[in-house]
């Protein structure tokens, strides 16, 4: 069992939370365009308030222990540990709760780089625990807005974990797919389960436009959000997302492995 305390020495060490690689530049400029409603940003919610940026930087330094001084805008972000270690309790009691009821779950990330092993991991131990790990529209394609223009992707799962892949064949280093922010690919999945007449997800697990998508059309979702993401935390905020896990959601793999860890003992999930 990893105690409170290791996973807290963990978190800083690897900079999941503690200084974070992601620079206040980055996260001022989100704030800047949720605020102006940029859909770069919103990547699925439609807020009900107003969020100016100086609301956003506000409900960041509450979620996240970001710094609330709007004159701070250089260096690095900070995230407070024990927000973290708050947040990843109430992830693990959603999913204890759904493993207790026999859920169908959805899964599902916009970055298989860096988390796909964390959320393969909770859908293994979901799955043996008799929750039904939904894989709707497999091979549907989704056409994406990109910085480079439209891009047609493909949904794909690996290892229950919904993910895009660009068309042809797998180029070396991009086995696990491609990294967006888009709700699109959550709202093809869910569309199409709901044509073909369900089951639908009781819990949406993940991050980005998976988190934000499902929320907003009125699933119940949980995720990461790194400082940058005010999204999220907004849905959070406004109730349409019910767990945001603050932490950095691009550092190396492995080092989300103790957090499975504690999640999975916390939800009386662990093997």
């Amino acid at each position: 069992m990893l105690s409170t305390g290791a996973l807290r020495a963990h978190l800083l060490a690897a900079r999941l939370a503690g200084t974070v690689a992601t620079s206040r530049e980055e996260s001022l400029r989100s704030y800047r365009l949720f605020a102006a409603r940029d859909p770069r940003v919103m990547i699925g919610i439609d807020p009900e308030w107003t969020w100016r940026q100086r609301d956003l930087i506000q409900l960041m330094a509450d979620k996240c222990g970001v710094s609330a001084d709007p004159q701070h805008t250089s260096g690095h972000d900070v995230i407070d540990p024990e927000r973290t270690l708050t947040a990843l309790d109430a992830f693990a009691e959603r999913l204890g709760a759904a493993a207790e009821r026999g859920a169908p779950v959805l899964f599902g990330t916009g970055h298989p780089h860096r988390l796909l092993g964390f959320y393969a991991a909770l859908a293994d131990a979901l799955s043996a625990a008799g929750c039904t790990v939904l894989t709707p529209a497999h091979g549907r394609c989704v056409d994406i807005t990109t910085r480079f223009g439209l891009r047609t992707y493909n949904l794909d799962y690996v290892r229950g974990v919904a993910l895009v892949r660009e068309p042809g064949p797998a180029r070396p280093g991009c086995a696990t797919g491609a990294h967006t922010h888009s709700p699109l690919p959550v709202r093809t999945v869910l569309a199409v389960a709901a044509e073909a007449g369900g089951p639908l997800p009781e819990l949406v697990v993940g991050d980005h436009g998976w988190v934000c998508g499902a929320g907003q059309l009125g699933f119940e979702a949980i995720g990461l959000g790194d400082t940058d993401d005010p999204a999220l935390f907004v849905g959070e905020a406004e109730g349409s997302v019910s767990v945001v896990v603050p932490l950095d959601d691009a550092v190396r793999s492995d080092y989300y492995r103790p957090l499975t860890r504690y999640v999975l003992n916390r939800a009386c999930l662990s093997q």
